[in-house]
Parts: C-alpha cells; structure tokens; sequence
C-alpha cells in the first residue's frame, strides 16, 4: 500500500480540496496523516479553517476514529537553509546566506534544486521513524503542482543532473527518486468531466508513465446529479421534441395557476425549458465521453458529488467519508 500519496489536477478542478479530504480519510481508525502543501498558497490553512501553516508539522484535524491530521507548508528556503546545516554544517553561516540573497539566487538559477528542496523534505518525513522503528506517519499526503509541472516536479533526478553528478546534492535527488519511484508512492490526478481536464489527465497520465512514476487513481470532482431519466434525455434531444412541447404547453394550461392562462404564456415556458433540457443532455454526452477516456486508462477511478453549497470543514469530512467508502481507507 502507497505511504506517499501526490496530489495533482488541472487548476480549478480542486486537487487541494481532494488532498485534504485523502488526508482526512487515510487517517481515520487512529492513523496519522501529514498533509504538505509546497506551493506557498496556504490552501490548506483555509479548507481547515484555521491560521496561516508555518515551516513546522502542526496538528489541525481529528479524523472519525481518533485519527490526526497534520500539515506542513514547505518553504523551499527554509528546507535550504536545514538542507546547508544538515550536509555542510553551515548553522550561522547559512543564515548570513539568507539575508545576503544568495538562497533566493541559487534557486533562482537552478530551479531544479528547490524541486529537490520541495520534494525531499516530503520524502524526508515519508521515511522518518520514531524510537521504536516504527514510521511517524502512516500516510503523507502531498498537495501537488497542477498537472502540467508535475512530472517534471517529481523527476527531480533529471533536473539536477546538469547542476551535480556527484556530492550532497546529487545523493539527495537520488535517494528523492528511490521514495517516489518505489511502490510507496501513487500519483494521483483530479479532474473534472469536461473536455479539457480531461484531456490534461490523460496527457499528464502518459507523461507520468514514460517518465516511470506511479501513477495511482483518477478522482473525477465536482460530478453533478443527472437530473433527466434516458426516456427524458431521448425525448428532449430527438424529433419528439416538437410532441413534447405541445404536451407540455397543453398541461401547463390545464394544470397552471389562472394568470398564466389568461397570459398565454404556456408556450412561452416550454421553449427555454426544452433548450435548458437539451444542453442538459450535451453535457450529460460530453461527461459520458469523458467517463469513458478515463475509464479505459486500466487506473482506479473515483468520483465525487459536488457539494452544492461550497465545500466547508463538514462538507471536507463528507467527501474524506465518500472516499472511505470507495475503498480509500488504507
């Protein structure tokens, strides 16, 4: 079973909302999760209500059963300054580095090196034990780059092999690469049934296969009820569509309160409501396309109602139930 589960997605297909609720759902039965953010926009502080995380695991949720959640919110420069302490020994002197500017340049010119600051610190507490050997953490949880930086985000080895084949910072990428390239890790990709996500989690998929990170599940967010039955869906779509709207309009006269009859305006209430009908069946045929792309990856696919008021705290906990009934509890 993966320990370190990456979280990745189209912008707005919510990727931070399905990590936090991952998290929340792997820790539930007295597990405990760590839930990372690197991207420095503190998305995680909102969904849990609670203040801005700082470089320090901190405890912000109880899952049903006694478990806990805790975050973390990577801060490459800092992850820098404990990488410098924890290889050269620098303690004072890396500080004076900071305030000089040159941790800002080195990862300024090397982009790649705060990839192996950002990914390793994760790595870091997926391997950690306490005392008694036993792993800190059940699960981590890492809120990803979106899907169109993440394979180059994780490959990491790449990255740094034009700025070190040997050293400290080489034998860190590689001991990076043996967490997230080991049955440890599933990559994770959130989409919506829309043209596009879709799209970008099947090109992201790809990416990650031929770069041989593994890929884990495909959470479909955001699925909206079907509201219309197939007879309806046929009915409003077809060349019944002209029968229908006189049966409607006749039933609206039988049936309506007195002042649309007098108005005449049956006929009128038909038409908009036949055309909201029929985009409501071109968007039920452009989802059923897109479930079916998705489903033949051969991938674990899970879905998630949207949650029509907005997700809060209790509609986090809703989803993490939904998807520990999906089969997502360990």
């Amino acid at each position: 079973m993966s320990r370190l589960h990456v979280v990745s997605g189209k912008g707005g297909t919510g990727k931070t909302t399905v990590a936090a609720a991952l998290a929340l759902a792997l820790a539930a039965e007295g597990k405990r999760t760590l839930l990372v953010e690197v991207e420095g926009r503190q998305g995680i502080a909102q969904l849990f209500e609670t203040e801005s995380l700082p470089y320090e695991e901190r405890k912000i949720a109880v899952a049903p059963g006694g478990g806990e959640v805790f975050a973390l919110a990577i801060d490459a420069e800092r992850a820098l300054l404990d990488y410098l302490q924890m290889f050269y020994k620098l303690g004072t002197a890396g500080r004076a580095l900071k305030k000089l500017g040159a941790i800002d340049f080195a990862t300024t010119i090397a982009p790649g090196l705060r990839d192996v600051l950002l990914t390793g610190k994760t790595c870091e507490a997926v391997r950690r034990k306490d005392r008694g050997g036993r792993f800190v953490y059940d699960h981590v949880v890492m809120d990803a780059p979106p899907t169109g930086r993440i394979t180059r985000f994780l490959n990491v080895n790449d990255e740094v092999a034009g700025l070190a084949r040997v050293g400290p910072v080489h034998h860190q990428a590689q001991a990076v690469m043996q967490v997230l390239k080991s049955p440890q890790t599933a990559v994770h990709l959130v989409t919506l049934l829309e043209e596009m996500p879709v799209q970008e989690t099947m090109d992201g998929i790809a990416e990650l296969r031929t770069a041989g990170l593994p890929v884990g599940s495909v959470v479909i967010n955001m699925v909206r009820p079907e509201i219309l039955d197939s007879a309806a869906v046929e009915a409003a779509a077809g060349e019944r569509r002209e029968a229908v709207a006189e049966m409607l309009a006749y039933a609206l006269e039988r049936t309506a309160h007195g002042g649309i009859r007098r108005a005449g305006s049956a006929g009128q209430l038909v038409g908009p409501l036949l055309d909201e009908a029929r985009e409501h069946t071109e968007r039920l045929a452009l989802e059923r396309r897109g479930r079916s792309s998705l489903e033949g990856l051969g991938l674990p696919v899970h879905e998630l109602q949207l949650l029509g008021e907005g997700v809060d705290l209790a509609g986090l906990y809703r989803m993490a139930r939904e998807l520990r009934r999906q089969g997502w509890s360990e």
